[in-house]
């Protein structure tokens, strides 16, 4: 029997990664890109991965992710550098590049919560954080005075930080939380354990000397809980985040079942580098969340799948048209995030690592080929990336990134990193990402779930976008993406702009780089 080539055993761990059939996918490799095979920026993490625990290869995040076709990245794979080695913990250290931007603002936290169902061992919970905590250095990292500044203090232990919140009374869930079209409200405890979280984030985790992450255990009814991780944006980010609920589930699992939680010690952020980034305004916003119905849902996972891109391009897609209808424009810049160090995702290493850079959406051609402009657009902005930070490290120099997004809009898929269900250790965890008043853009389109109970959510600032524009926003999202769906493979863009005005929406204005329904 011949032996494959290292190209061949990628394309296979490439098809098992994207569950397609091995055949079918090396027929279409030659001609085709990653992303438009159907990958994302979380099955690339994985292919990276694996590549280089099984098969001892490295492939890079952004030519996987760009536009040149998948056999030809394969190919110019080369062995892969050996994974970081843990660093000592030392008494000082100074900030890394990526954590200037972010240190010293207190609205800078994020708060990852999973909701669990079936009997809690908290008990066994402790001693995973515990060990959790002693595995990744960015969990057991304070801020402290060093030399003329503020600089890390790596802690050599730090017990994982758990705070039992009191029980609270649930609050009512807006209309625009509840359903595709639905006007009712009913309790949610969750947005209620969210809201005392939130007004008491400076006890729970803002502790001056030490570490600016914790967990907080909120009971919601019987055998009902909400986990929550709390961390500031220079500690850790939404990639890191992910990371952490991976780990906590499993080590749970381990642990109820009576073993070790098995973790070893994890590169820390100085492993994975990091690049500074300017620091990017933040503004008081409010969240509008909204559900698409299944039937919605399946439309636009079959035109992703006629396209050839994942089902995140077509939101994206969807969240241009609404942004660039009426504009004249012929692209649309969106803000999207991506890991400043692509590295990081794959040697598992909680860092300050995200970053937003600007993917220019061109409003031009037929529906599938503006989809597939759309992902490489996507892949374009994490080469663009690379190459700035690898010039920074190449000149030895602590490079500044551009503004974090010159558009004052962003698009995120959060639904890639996470699954919105989980079963571990007897606990079924479903994942909510909580709003705490604030953020980096005028407006934001992110969407938290899609295979269950598709949710997306908008986040708006009110003093640049009054509330009922916003709602009208979500109306126009919901249906373009309807018209997107729709529309032929071959019918032309400028058809769907022309016809896709939504009964009662107001026009946007079309001054500015991207218009927006101001106040």
């Amino acid at each position: 029997m011949p032996t494959r080539t290292p190209s061949e055993a990628l394309l296979d761990l490439a098809a098992d990664v994207m569950g397609l059939d091995a055949r079918t996918l090396a027929a279409r490799a030659a001609g085709s890109p990653f992303i438009t095979l159907g990958g994302t920026f979380d099955r690339a993490a994985r292919l990276r991965l694996r590549a280089g625990e099984a098969l001892g290869l490295g492939v890079e995040l952004d030519q996987l992710m760009g536009p040149a076709p998948l056999a030809d990245v394969l190919d110019r794979a080369v062995p892969a550098a050996p994974p970081p080695l843990p660093r000592p913990s030392s008494a000082r250290r100074p900030l890394l590049p990526g954590q200037r931007a972010a240190f010293g603002d207190t609205s800078a936290y994020r708060v990852l919560s999973a909701e669990l169902s079936g009997p809690l061992d908290v008990t066994a919970l402790r001693t995973v954080l515990d060990a959790l905590c002693d595995r990744h250095e960015g969990l057991r990292t304070a801020f402290a005075p060093y030399g003329d500044g503020v600089g890390r203090h790596v802690l050599d232990r730090h017990p994982g930080p758990l705070t039992e919140l009191p029980d609270t009374d649930p609050v009512t869930a807006g209309p625009d939380a509840a359903g595709p079209d639905a006007v009712t409200a009913e309790p949610d405890p969750v947005a209620a354990a969210h809201s005392r979280l939130a007004a008491e984030l400076r006890r729970v985790a803002g502790q001056p000397g030490r570490p600016p992450v914790a967990f907080a255990l909120a009971t919601l009814g019987p055998g009902r809980h909400l986990l929550s991780f709390v961390h500031h944006e220079a500690v850790a980010d939404g990639f890191s985040a992910a990371l952490v609920w991976r780990e906590l589930l499993a080590g749970y699992e381990r642990v109820v079942r009576g073993s070790a939680p098995g973790y070893a010690a994890a590169p820390g952020p100085d492993a994975v580098g990091t690049t500074s980034e300017a620091p990017a305004p933040r503004f008081r916003t409010e969240r509008l969340a909204f559900a698409l119905d299944d039937s919605l849902r399946d439309a636009v996972d079959a035109t992703a799948r006629r396209a050839g891109v994942p089902h995140s391009c077509v939101l994206l897609a969807a969240w241009a048209l609404v942004l660039g209808r009426d504009s004249g424009a012929d692209a649309v810049p969106v803000g999207v995030e991506l890991p400043r160090h692509p590295g990081a995702a794959p040697v598992r290493a909680v860092a300050a690592c995200g970053a937003r850079m600007s993917a220019a959406c061109e409003l031009e051609g037929t529906t599938d080929y503006f989809l597939r402009g759309v992902a490489c657009a996507f892949g374009e902005a994490l080469g663009r990336l690379r190459e700035e930070t690898s010039g920074a490290r190449e000149r030895g120099t602590a490079h500044t990134l551009a503004p974090a997004s010159p558009a004052p809009v962003l698009f995120a898929a959060r639904d890639e990193w996470l699954p919105a269900r989980a079963a571990y250790g007897g606990l079924t965890a479903r994942f909510h990402h909580a709003h705490l008043g604030t953020g980096p853009a005028q407006a934001a389109l992110t969407v938290l779930r899609w295979r269950d109970d598709p949710l997306l959510c908008l986040d708006f600032a009110p003093a640049v976008i009054r509330r009922a524009a916003a709602v009208r926003l979500v109306a126009e999202v919901r249906h373009i993406l309807r018209a997107l769906v729709r529309a032929r493979a071959w019918a032309p863009v400028d058809d769907l702009l022309a016809r896709s005005g939504a009964p009662g929406t107001a026009p946007f204005p079309a001054a500015g780089t991207v218009p927006l329904p101001l106040c």
